[in-house]
Formats: C-alpha cells, sequence, structure tokens
C-alpha cells in the first residue's frame, strides 16, 4: 500500500484541498457526513445478509422465514450452535495474530478522540456475524455500529479532521447504520447522538441527522425490510395511563440491571473455572439447545419473535416461558464468548414484559387497564433504555414504528424513569459496563480522553535537588534560607523518596538543629504515580490534605513534583477547552 508522499501529485493536492474545504466549511462537512451514512447504510445491509445467508444455509429455513421465527426446530440441526462457537474460537484464533483489547465506537469516542482501528472493528464485526448466523442470542447491532464508526473514523483521519469532528463523524457512521437496519432516521440520530457521542451538539444536529436519512434512504432504495416491524396500537392512551407505565419503566430498569450483571457474573465463572477461552463458545453452544428446545424464539436477535408475539399475541404462560428462556439464552451467549449486542435482545425482552404487566393488571383488577399492544411496546423501549440507554433513541423508534404520538409520550415517561433508576442504582449502560469490568471507569461516550491524557509525568515539574533526609536541620538552614523555597524533597542513602520538608517548619524556634530534617519530613506515604490521570492526581490532594505531592517512578525515586493550584489549574483550562468545541461552532 503506498504512503501519502508516494501518491501522485494530483491525487496528494486533490485531497489537500478536500481537507482544507472540510475542516473550513460546515457544508463540505455534511457532504461528507452524508457520504459516510450511505455508505454505512450499505454496510449494515451487507453484514446483515450474511449472518441471515449462514442462517438459511445452517438452519435450513424457509425463504422468508426468520430463525426466531419458527415455531420448532429438531435435535441434530441445534447441533450447529456448538459447531458455531468452534468456527468463532477458530476466527478468533487466526484473526488475533496479537494480544490486544478490541476498541469499539463507545471506548473510541470517549477516549480515543473518535480514533478507530479498521483491523479490530472488522474482527469484532466477523465474530458477531458468525455468533449470530450459527444462532447464538446476540443481535447485530453492534457489528452495524462498528463498521460505520469505523469507516467514518478512517476518513475523517485521512482528511486530519479536528478532534471534535471525527467523534461527530464516527457518531454520524455508527448512527447511520442503526438507522439503515431498523428503517428509523430519528431514532439513528439519537443513537449517535446519547449513545455514541454522549451529548446533544449544535454543530452536530445537521451532519448526524443527514448521515441517519442517507443510511435509511439507501436501505430502503435496495427494498432492504428493516428490523423494527408496522407495529399498530390500540386504545387511547390517557393521562394516568402515564403513571401505569412510569410503574413499566421501574420494573424494566430493575430486570436490565440484573441481566447486565448476570452476564458479567456468568463471563466471571466461566474464566474462574479454568476453561480456555477458545472451549467457551463452543460449551456455550451447547448448553443453548436445550433452552432453544423449549423454543427458537430464544435464537438469534428475536426479530422473528418480536414480529411474532406483537402481531399475533401469546398467553401469558407462553410469554413468561420465552421471557426466562431468552433471558438465559443471551446471558449464556455472551457470558461464554460469542460476539453481539444485546440492544435488539433487549427490544424482545421489553415486548415479553410489557406483555405480562399488562396481564398481570388484568387479572389483578378483572378488568383491562392497559392495552397490552401498547404496554408491549413501552416495556420494548424501557427495557432497551435500561440496557443500552438511550431514552430519546427508543422513543424515536416507537414513534416511527407506530406513528402514535400519544404513546410516544408514554414511552417517554416510562424511558426516562427506567433511565433514572438505572443510572441511580448501577450507573453503567451495558457497553460501559463492560467497559467498567475491563478497568475503564467511564459512562458514557462523553469526550474524556483528554483527562486520561493528562498524567501526572505530563504535568508534574521535574526535581532536580532532591535533598538526603540525614542532613542536620541546621544544614538544612544553611541551605536554604528563608523566602529561596516553601518545601523540599527529601530522599534517603538509596536515593529513595522519604518525604518532603516544609522550609518554614524547619525554621520554628522549638526544633532542634542538630537533628536530622527527615523528623520532622511529611507526606512520607503520599505520592504519585506517573500515569495517573488529571482526576486521580486531584483525589491524591483530597485525600491526604496537601498542597504538593511528589512524583515516585517505579523504583521509589522521585521524579518531579505536583501542586494542587496547578493541577486544579490546568484541569479547568483543559474543561473550558472541552466545554467550547463541545457547543462552539466548527
Amino acid at each position: 500500500m503506498m504512503s501519502a508522499n508516494e501518491l501522485p501529485p494530483l491525487i496528494t493536492r486533490s485531497i489537500g484541498w478536500l481537507r482544507r474545504r472540510v475542516r473550513a466549511s460546515e457544508a463540505v462537512f455534511i457532504l461528507l457526513a452524508i457520504g459516510i451514512g450511505g455508505a454505512a447504510g450499505l454496510l449494515s445491509i451487507g453484514q446483515g445478509a450474511l449472518a441471515r445467508t449462514l442462517q438459511h444455509w445452517f438452519f435450513a429455513l424457509p425463504p422468508a422465514a426468520r430463525l426466531s421465527g419458527l415455531a420448532a426446530l429438531s435435535g441434530p440441526v441445534l447441533l450447529v450452535m456448538p459447531i458455531g462457537g468452534i468456527v468463532l474460537a477458530a476466527f478468533s484464533h487466526v484473526v488475533r495474530v496479537r494480544k490486544r483489547r478490541l476498541v469499539d465506537a463507545v471506548e473510541a469516542n470517549a477516549l480515543h478522540g473518535g480514533r478507530m482501528s479498521i483491523s479490530d472493528s472488522l474482527v469484532i464485526s466477523g465474530q458477531t456475524i458468525i455468533s449470530n448466523g450459527f444462532g447464538a442470542s446476540v443481535g447485530l447491532e453492534a457489528a452495524y455500529a462498528q463498521l460505520g464508526g469505523a469507516m467514518a473514523s478512517l476518513t475523517g483521519a485521512a482528511l486530519n479532521l479536528r478532534r471534535s469532528d471525527l467523534r461527530t463523524l464516527v457518531g454520524a457512521g455508527a448512527g447511520a447504520a442503526i438507522a439503515a437496519a431498523f428503517g428509523a432516521p430519528l431514532a439513528g440520530a439519537f443513537y449517535a447522538f446519547e449513545i455514541v457521542i454522549g451529548a446533544y451538539t449544535p454543530s452536530a444536529i445537521a451532519p448526524v441527522a443527514a448521515a441517519a436519512l442517507a443510511g435509511t434512504l439507501v436501505a430502503q432504495t435496495l427494498g432492504v425490510q428493516p428490523y423494527v416491524i408496522d407495529a399498530a396500537t390500540s386504545g387511547i392512551t390517557e393521562t394516568h395511563h402515564y403513571l401505569i407505565y412510569a410503574g413499566l419503566g421501574a420494573i424494566c430498569a430493575l430486570i436490565g440491571i440484573a441481566l447486565m450483571r448476570a452476564v458479567a457474573l456468568v463471563e466471571r465463572g466461566t474464566r474462574r473455572t479454568g476453561l480456555p477461552e477458545w472451549a467457551r463458545p463452543i460449551v456455550g453452544g451447547a448448553l443453548l439447545i436445550p433452552i432453544a428446545m423449549v423454543s427458537p424464539q430464544v435464537l438469534s436477535a428475536g426479530h422473528g419473535a418480536l414480529h411474532a408475539d406483537l402481531a399475533v399475541g401469546a398467553t401469558l404462560g407462553f410469554i413468561a416461558t420465552i421471557f426466562l428462556a431468552k433471558c438465559a439464552a443471551s446471558i449464556l451467549s455472551l457470558g461464554f464468548g460469542f460476539r453481539g449486542g444485546l440492544f435488539f435482545a433487549s427490544l424482545f425482552l421489553g415486548t415479553l414484559i410489557g406483555h405480562l404487566f399488562a396481564g398481570s393488571l388484568a387479572w389483578a383488577v378483572g378488568t383491562a387497564v392497559i392495552d397490552p399492544r401498547n404496554a408491549a411496546l413501552v416495556g420494548m423501549a424501557a427495557l432497551a433504555v435500561a440496557v443500552v440507554g438511550g431514552p430519546m433513541t427508543m422513543a424515536m423508534l416507537v414513534l416511527e414504528a407506530t406513528h402514535d404520538v400519544s404513546l410516544t409520550g408514554a414511552v417517554v415517561a416510562a424511558s426516562l424513569v427506567s433511565s433514572t433508576i438505572v443510572r441511580e442504582l448501577f450507573g453503567y449502560s451495558f457497553s460501559t459496563w463492560r467497559l467498567h469490568l475491563r478497568g475503564e471507569t467511564i459512562k458514557s461516550a462523553r469526550d474524556v480522553g483528554w483527562i486520561k491524557t493528562l498524567t501526572a509525568m505530563r504535568m508534574m515539574r521535574r526535581e532536580t535537588r532532591a535533598t538526603p533526609a540525614d542532613i542536620s536541620i541546621a544544614e538544612f538552614r544553611r541551605r536554604f534560607p528563608l523566602g529561596s523555597t516553601s518545601r523540599v524533597v527529601l530522599v534517603d542513602g538509596d536515593g529513595h523518596y522519604a518525604g518532603i520538608a516544609l522550609t518554614a517548619t524547619a525554621y520554628g524556634h522549638e526544633i532542634d538543629e542538630a537533628a536530622a530534617i527527615g523528623t520532622i519530613a511529611v507526606n512520607r506515604d503520599a505520592m504519585l504515580t506517573p500515569l495517573m490521570d488529571i482526576q486521580a492526581v486531584m483525589q491524591a490532594f483530597d485525600s491526604t490534605g496537601t498542597d504538593e505531592l511528589a512524583v515516585l517512578g517505579a523504583d521509589g525515586r522521585v521524579l518531579g513534583l505536583l501542586s494542587e493550584t496547578f493541577v486544579r489549574r490546568r484541569y479547568a483550562d483543559e474543561l473550558e477547552k472541552a466545554q467550547r468545541e463541545l457547543f462552539g461552532e466548527r
């Protein structure tokens, strides 16, 4: 592959001109987002077609059927799932030539300024397609957003976009991919804002909306059937229904938290068993067989089952059985190493919760209180908000599916209740929860990458005057007259940190001048490490109550000093800069 310096002069000049135009013109940036949106829509169509083709091959599906919409599957066919685990293990072994953590669009925008690896994204997409294509209870939405965001990131990096513009473009690509898959441009745009970008930014509205529309139009032009069905609502949503649906939102929040924790618990349990990583999806596929024998509705993303249950209806006993089986299938699939998302699974499970909620109210009161189909749609949105986040994303999804404004208002109420409870009791969405389990502390895609780069090593003042802790206080006074410095770093005989001596304390009237200066040292056990980010540094100052701390290397030697005043001023400056980029003009 040729480098930029090896390209023909005409192409090089053209790229340079395009870079300048995109950076200078909002209209050109919007046109770029439209191109990204159309391409992201094509990628979503291709990935979905590939996964469905695998399902038709291996499960011998009728031409128009979906795996989760079947009435039953025979025993031998179910062996496809452990075979899929073998294929996934082989694929992961081949493509992962070096150990590293794969970065998704949310993490890239939060920590890396929107920069994504195309090779990582292809691996994630391949693993997700294999998992879904062989019947694991996972959705494809993670693969859609991954490739849409990665293509946007690659394009933005080639054009040398500003950090804020690159993050916007990544959000536009991911949102367009979701919009194409669900046939919902508004939901795709809000997905970009709430899930991938992490904020509603005035400068991002036009490019993100344009990209989502482009992705949806591409899918519609090619005749692709979107995931969300045209669900017909029935009954009038009255004012008192809002309170009832708010209760449904609270129930969905608790179930969502339990679902996310269960996935992490199973994942942790599989590691503790000592089962090799390559064997986990194989075992997981085998464990899915008895669950799938209950009903194929638990397999794949669940789109066929969602369509059947919303359109036809089912008994409460059957719905409760499918709900428990689908939860178990999703938890096992993700906990045992299959790759995919919980977005569509949460939509399907939410409809089941809504049906159960409406049916239980009717049984308790003796008459129908709310319409079961309306409750199913509200539950669908509320559980998806609990798991994925994005209350407005789900509200727009329901609005675009039903065109029912009054029901959408109830969806907003239930979604806000669900979102508030999850933030209060749990604090994470499914994607950020998995990042938390890996040691990250981010709770949304809001840009905190600058916090990670502001380390103690970068901010510290180099220390070149380390003083032996065993010299006398009289000698210390000779070396450091009053007014020359406020504090001095001390080291022991091996050159290791031994605390900080305050000059004013050394000049106290009751101090024994013959004593070693180390006897009055402070902060002997309080120090910073070079890689601590600025938030961790500020927490260290808060916990110690001191004005200045030493930065130590791994060998215990002093590298430099940091003052609390400087750190907090630097944090305020960087925060103001980030806010200007977020809300300012391009």
